[in-house]
This record gives C-alpha cells, sequence and structure tokens, in this order.
C-alpha cells in the first residue's frame, strides 16, 4: 500500500473513531446518562480527532535535493515540481505546507524582522496582520512556482542588523553569512512560511514541515526545540556524492538525533543515487557501489544499514510525471515511501490510539457504572414492593421509615462530602499556586533581572540553572500535592462504597513526569546551545539572555501551559464520579420513598407498581446492552492493527 493510500486509511480510520464516539455521545445525551462533564470531555476528544495532523519534517543541509524529494514523493501528480529545486539554496526560511479550509490557498509569509521581537513564530502565528500574504493560483503550476520562489529570497541587511536578528557571522567555516563588498550580508528575507494548498493529503491532516540548512536551523531554535521534537517523523537527507560531511553530522547529532537513535520516526534517505549510475559499469556494480556508500553513511551515524534509504528523488519524480515505472523502480523511490508508510502511520494511529483509550474509556466506565447504580437501585425497589404483596398496612408503614431512616442517615453522610469538597479544593489551591503561570511568571522576572544584572558570564550560566532548579521544585511540589489529592480522592471512594454501597471504583491518577522530562530535554539544550563556555565567551550578554527568553523560558512557560490545562481536566474527572454517583444515590432513595407511599396512600395498585418497574428494568438492560455495543465499537477501532488493516 502506497504512503497515500496508506495516509487516506489512516483518515478513514480516524473519521470512523470519530463518527462512533459521537454516537456514543449523542446516546449518552438521550438517555440522560450525561452532564455537563462528560460532555466536555467528549467534545474535547472529539476535537482532538478533528484537529489531529500529521507532521513529517524534511532536513538536511544545503544542496542534498530535500525539496526535490518532498515533489517527487507528495506532488509528482501535478506534473511538475512544486517546490523550488535547483542547485544550491531553495529554501532559506522553515516552510510548512498544510492545508486550513478557513483559508483561501496562499503562502503567508513571516518578515525576517521580527526576530529583534521577544515574540516565538509560535505567537505570531496568532496575528495574521503580521504577515505578508501571496495569494495562490492553483490552476496554474507556473503561477504556483513563481509563487513558492517567494520562500527563497534573500535581503541585504547590516553586519550589525544581522547579528541582531540572531545571524552568526564569527564562524570563518561557514560562508552563509559573509560581508560582501558592500558591507552588506545576505540573510533570509523571511523568517517562516506557511504554505496553505489544498492538496489531498494535506486536506486529510498532513503537514510537511521543509527545513533550511544548518545555519538557519541554528538560527530558529523553536525547530529544535519545538517544531522537531514534535514532529512524527523526520527524514534526515544526505547527498550520494558527498556522504556525511561535517555539517551533515552537526545537524544529524544536534537537530535530528539528540543522543538518542531508537526513536521511531527518525529515518535516513541517502539521495542522488543517479550519479552513481555508469553505462559501463553492471548493474551488480553499481549497486555494490551504493550500498558501500550506505554502510559508510550507517557507521558514522551508528545505524543499522536497514535504516539508511538510498533514492534518486529526481529520477523518482520524472518517472512519476512520465508514467515511467521501470526508472521509477530504479530511483528506489517506492522502497522508501513503503517504508515510511509502514513507520509513520501506525506510530501514529497508536499515539491516537493511546490517547483516546485513556479518556473514553474514563467516560465509558462512568456511564456504565451509573446505568448499574441505576438498576441496582431499581432491583432494590422492586424487591422491596414484592415483599409486601400479602402484607397489611402496618408492614407498609415500618418498610417505609425504614427507607425514611436510610434517606436520613445519607443526607446526614453528606456533610462529610461538604467537607471533602472543602479540603478538595484547600488541595486544588496549593496545587496551582506551585503549578500555576503566575509563580512562573515570577520566577521568569526574577532571572531576567539577574542575567541582566550579572557581570560575569559564569553569572549568566548559574542564573539558567537556577531557572531551571526552580522551575523543577515547582513541578515536584506539584506532584506532592496531586499525590496528595489523589490519596484522599482513594479513600474517600472506599469510604462511600463501603457506607453507601456506591459503586466508584478508583479514581483517575495523574502524573506530572512527562513535564519533568520536558525540562530536561530544555535544560539539556540550554547547556549545548547557551551556558557552555564557548558561548558565554563568545557573545554577548544582552544577547544570550535575550535568545534564552525568546526561545528557551518561552518553552518551558508552554510546557506548564499544558501541564495546567491538564491538571484542571483531572481534578474535574475525579471529582465527577462521586458528584454524579451522590446526586443518583439521592434520587434512587427518593424514588423508593415515594413508591411506597403512593402504595401506601392507596394511589396505585402494588401489583401495577411491581409491573411498572419490571418493564423499567428490562429497559435498563437494554440500555447497558446498548451502551455495550457502542463501547466495544470504539473499542475495535482502538486495537491494535497492522497497516494493511487500517482500510478495514
Amino acid at each position: 500500500m502506497s504512503l497515500s493510500d496508506q495516509f487516506a486509511a489512516y483518515t478513514a480510520w480516524r473519521t470512523r473513531l470519530s463518527a462512533c464516539i459521537g454516537e456514543l455521545q449523542t446516546w449518552l445525551s438521550s438517555n440522560e446518562l450525561s452532564d455537563g462533564q462528560t460532555d466536555l470531555r467528549l467534545d474535547n476528544l472529539l476535537g482532538r480527532l478533528r484537529e489531529d495532523r500529521l507532521n513529517v519534517a524534511f532536513v538536511a543541509e544545503f544542496s542534498r535535493g530535500k525539496s526535490e524529494l518532498i515533489n517527487s514523493i507528495f506532488f509528482a501528480d501535478y506534473g511538475n515540481r512544486m517546490l523550488p529545486s535547483s542547485a544550491g539554496r531553495t529554501t532559506m526560511c522553515p516552510t510548512e505546507l498544510l492545508f486550513d479550509a478557513g483559508k483561501s490557498p496562499r503562502i503567508e509569509l513571516l518578515p525576517i524582522q521580527t526576530r529583534g521581537s521577544n515574540s516565538s513564530v509560535t505567537e505570531y502565528k496568532r496575528f495574521p496582520e503580521e504577515w505578508t500574504v501571496v495569494p495562490l493560483n492553483i490552476d496554474s503550476s507556473e503561477s504556483m512556482q513563481d509563487a513558492l520562489r517567494h520562500v527563497s529570497e534573500t535581503t541585504r541587511v547590516t553586519p550589525e542588523e544581522a547579528q541582531r536578528l540572531g545571524f552568526d557571522l564569527g564562524d570563518p567555516q561557514v560562508s552563509l553569512y559573509t560581508v560582501g563588498e558592500d558591507g552588506l550580508v545576505d540573510v533570509p528575507r523571511w523568517r517562516h512560511a506557511l504554505i496553505n494548498f489544498p492538496h489531498p493529503l494535506l486536506k486529510q491532516g498532513l503537514v510537511i514541515l521543509d527545513t533550511p540548512g544548518l545555519n538557519a536551523i541554528g538560527t530558529e531554535p523553536e525547530l529544535t526545540l519545538s517544531l522537531l521534537p514534535n514532529a512524527h517523523a523526520v527524514l534526515f537527507i544526505l547527498a550520494a556524492d558527498t556522504g556525511v560531511t561535517q555539517s551533515d553530522l552537526a545537524i544529524w547529532r544536534d537537530h535530528v538525533c539528540n543522543g538518542g537513535t531508537g526513536r521511531r520516526g527518525r529515518m535516513v534517505v541517502l539521495n542522488k543515487i543517479d550519479g552513481q549510475w555508469d553505462e559501463l559499469k553492471t548493474v551488480e556494480e553499481v549497486d555494490a557501489e551504493i550500498q558501500r556508500q550506505a554502510d559508510a553513511c550507517a557507521a558514522i551515524l551508528d545505524l543499522p544499514a536497514s535504516q539508511i534509504f538510498p533514492v534518486s528523488a529526481h529520477k523518482g519524480l520524472v518517472a512519476k510525471i512520465n508514467g515511467d515505472q521501470e526508472l521509477l523502480v530504479k530511483s528506489r523511490l517506492p522502497e522508501l515511501e513503503k517504508a515510511l508508510s509502514g513507520e509513520l502511520i501506525p506510530a501514529k494511529r497508536e499515539i491516537v490510539c493511546e490517547n483516546t483509550q485513556s479518556e473514553f474509556g474514563d467516560v465509558s466506565r462512568r456511564a456504565r457504572d451509573l446505568l448499574d447504580s441505576r438498576l441496582r437501585g431499581l432491583r432494590e425497589q422492586l424487591s422491596e414492593l414484592t415483599e409486601l404483596r400479602g402484607k397489611n398496612k402496618g408492614v407498609v408503614e415500618y418498610m417505609m421509615g425504614k427507607v425514611r431512616v436510610e434517606k436520613d442517615e445519607f443526607e446526614s453522610g453528606l456533610q462529610r462530602y461538604y467537607a471533602v469538597r472543602s479540603v478538595f479544593s484547600t488541595l486544588t489551591n496549593n496545587l496551582f499556586s506551585h503549578l500555576g503561570l503566575d509563580t512562573l511568571k515570577q520566577l521568569t522576572q526574577d532571572t531576567r533581572e539577574s542575567m541582566l544584572d550579572a557581570t560575569f558570564s559564569k553569572s549568566l550560566a548559574v542564573s539558567m540553572k537556577e531557572f531551571f532548579e526552580r522551575s523543577r521544585e515547582a513541578l515536584e511540589k506539584s506532584g506532592k500535592e496531586v499525590s496528595e489529592i489523589l490519596a484522599m480522592m482513594e479513600s474517600v471512594y472506599k469510604q462511600f462504597a463501603v457506607e453507601h454501597g456506591l459503586k466508584l471504583g478508583a479514581p483517575t491518577s495523574f502524573s506530572l513526569l512527562s513535564y519533568q522530562k520536558e525540562l530536561d530535554r530544555l535544560e539539556a539544550w540550554c547547556e549545548t546551545h547557551l551556558s557552555n563556555m564557548v558561548s558565554l565567551l563568545t557573545h554577548d550578554k544582552k544577547n544570550i539572555t535575550q535568545k534564552f527568553f525568546e526561545e528557551v523560558a518561552i518553552q518551558v512557560r508552554r510546557a506548564f501551559e499544558h501541564a495546567n490545562r491538564d491538571a484542571e481536566i483531572w481534578l474535574r474527572a475525579i471529582m465527577a464520579p462521586m458528584e454524579t454517583q451522590v446526586r443518583e444515590h439521592q434520587m434512587q432513595l427518593k424514588r423508593r420513598l415515594e413508591s411506597i407511599k403512593r402504595i401506601h396512600q392507596a394511589t396505585d395498585t402494588l401489583e401495577d407498581r411491581i409491573s411498572e418497574l419490571v418493564t423499567v428494568e428490562q429497559g435498563m438492560l437494554n440500555q447497558i446492552d446498548a451502551l455495550d455495543a457502542l463501547v466495544a465499537r470504539v473499542g475495535d477501532l482502538l486495537q491494535p492493527a497492522e497497516p494493511q488493516q487500517l482500510a478495514a
């Protein structure tokens, strides 16, 4: 199955999953099994599935054929190159290809001058007026090619302006940013490009990230701190005629591998193998030459040779456009596409399944527990009425008094429930006093002041280290509050289950470990790129401070924002089951008492009431069967599947 077919199958699977969850949400609402919290959680789940994206990043040094590879894999059906591809530098700024139905086909370009501010590209995406918009005429390939060449544009600035914008002019080995005879420096004209294009795969949620070479990557650390780590697949492209150069190795170690080659979705492409094709050599000799080059690259990158994919992107593109199957096979492009689809789609599906399973499982268990509770209460009521057959009025009065006492005892026990809510509120406030953004804002301000006041380079490193230590301490204190909340709720769940027969199960757990890991990753990047002695000695204090807050502190804030959001969702989820069960138990006791009252007052005959409850019982059993069937359908979709089974 091709990458396009595989992705289409994945999209169809995701659509079926959304439809089943939406059907359950409607069913819960129509059967009075939903509440505000359940609706909110299912809405969030459906929203995430709707906005699901598959991010594929292409990373390479200049002139490795990266843009040509994107053209050959994704845009060959258009009969021509979409992205500019020629000798030398073509992509000068990070470029995202995606589709947003709310916008017309266009290129949005963020001016390079915005790097002089303290805002990231992600923040600028909220302000469309800051971007230059170039319309795309999708009916003309020539017009589109002209428009797409904007990503290759450069502008000339003074050396001082270049350094202010973060371009390093001090390395004599770097020829990219050099001062010309006119005293000016060539730098990218644009900081970031967004190409909104109605390609079938992009419509289905694929996002392609085309990155510039080493020097441009280094000047936009948001790539290495956020965009690349969050990509579901990263294709690292080498050229067969050069092998692994020093700049290739630097990109691999610093921006792709990040110290771990075992991560799924990281693939190495050895491009331009057509340069090895030689009519004076046999096919076997050419293949052996290509294999030797692949083996050499694998050894340098410390990878198994099976993770190196030799291809000719150019010949693959030509073959697809001309319908030349023999040339396509010779280009080896289908082998790469097969590996990409086999690696990428199942990994992405697994992530979606894990994220969906937890949330959906909790919601469906709550609904089933609520139905079980209703059925149990109804059967208790039915049992009580059945026992009244043939009994005199005094027995009926005794039974009514017994239920009334039970109801009074439960309502008396509710004082403990209200006390729990009060303690819960206090612990929640304690949690957000550590985890909240106000605390982080104060820490950021203190760190900025200490860095600007620093007189020695070492003081800058100390300030950065202290920032991470205090951030980590805030997470650790938050973790203790989470543990205390969880322990209290476990105790309360058990107590209410024993004393009142409420079926609560175990409270949902929560961990801040992923955010602690994110801090570790950001601190490691900071130590490598900012607080090492070379950076401290060769860069201006103000420049390092600006970089730290533009590139690192903002990512820490984003991690805390996500932690706050997830903590709020968890706190609502952990209290909601008890609130629902308490409310349901109150209603059941009220119904039991009213039912016996009606029998006592002879407003209903006993047999009529028993017959009515038997009918209601059967309706509840039917509801349970319907719920189990709906949950099973979603469960089947969340089961692990081979790639070829996605379309089933």
